[in-house]
């Protein structure tokens, strides 16, 4: 139950991507992400892992979690790639929507890694019980 929740949690901070690209904040100024940098594609979270997983299910769910930390290299690259080829043009809210975005990116891995080892920790548990 408790993955499903994260996995929800996880779905719907991606979903919040988009509009979170754009924030104002109290004095007027806006924090976005500049146009270039929105061609970046934060990969999606790899697909739940079962409740009660047996060992075929974590090796396939280590090479999605593989894959995703991966992309998310890749996502990370091209945020600081594309705002270094125009640093002389940025804002600070520019900056600050690319610094957010690379947050959101690590949270966002560190729960996908965080429900990979809730998952080993339930199947060793489970082993051990037998």
């Amino acid at each position: 139950m408790m993955k499903r929740v994260i996995f929800t949690g996880l779905v719907m901070l991606v979903s919040m991507a988009a509009v979170a690209q754009q924030e104002t904040l109290d004095d007027g100024s806006r924090v976005i992400l500049p146009l270039e940098v929105q061609s970046c594609n934060l990969p999606s979270a790899p697909p739940p892992i079962p409740e009660a997983p047996v060992k075929e299910d974590l090796i396939k769910a280590q090479k999605n979690v593989k894959q995703f930390q991966a992309d998310m290299v890749v996502y990370r690259a091209c945020l600081f790639r594309e705002a270094d080829g125009y640093s002389e043009a940025l804002t600070w809210g520019n900056e600050q929507a690319i610094n957010n975005a690379n947050d959101y990116s690590v949270d966002m891995e560190e729960r996908v890694a965080m429900m990979f080892n809730e998952a080993l920790r339930a199947y060793k548990a489970s082993i051990a019980n037998q």
